[in-house]
């Protein structure tokens, strides 16, 4: 399993993509700072998809969004499920559903 590391911040990103535009190439950036230059190009397409020069992928606001939704399904799941479980509870402890093992 690699290694992981606490994210780049964001000032660091835009300040190696402002490098790439201009004219210094994401190989010679990764020489002299830790990102490799795969990861610096990557910044880079990114930074295009936010500006809206790429169409290939999701933004940066758009992931944001997905990811706060997400959170909010799984929530929502969670609190159904949760709900489900307490009136299951109630109807049998009320009598209005016989208890669980019975043939009735």
């Amino acid at each position: 399993m690699g290694k992981t590391r606490t994210p780049y911040p964001a000032e660091f990103r835009a300040h190696m993509v402002e490098l790439v535009k201009a004219g210094r190439t994401p190989r010679e950036l990764a020489r002299e700072f830790e990102p490799t230059a795969q990861t610096i190009v990557n910044w880079c397409a990114q930074a295009e998809r936010d500006a809206g020069v790429r169409h290939d992928g999701v933004t940066t606001a758009e992931r944001q969004e997905l990811t706060r939704l997400r959170r909010e399904n799984r929530q929502l799941k969670m609190e159904r499920d949760i709900l489900s479980q307490a009136a299951a509870w109630f109807a049998r402890e009320t009598g209005a559903v016989p208890p669980k093992g019975t043939d009735s």
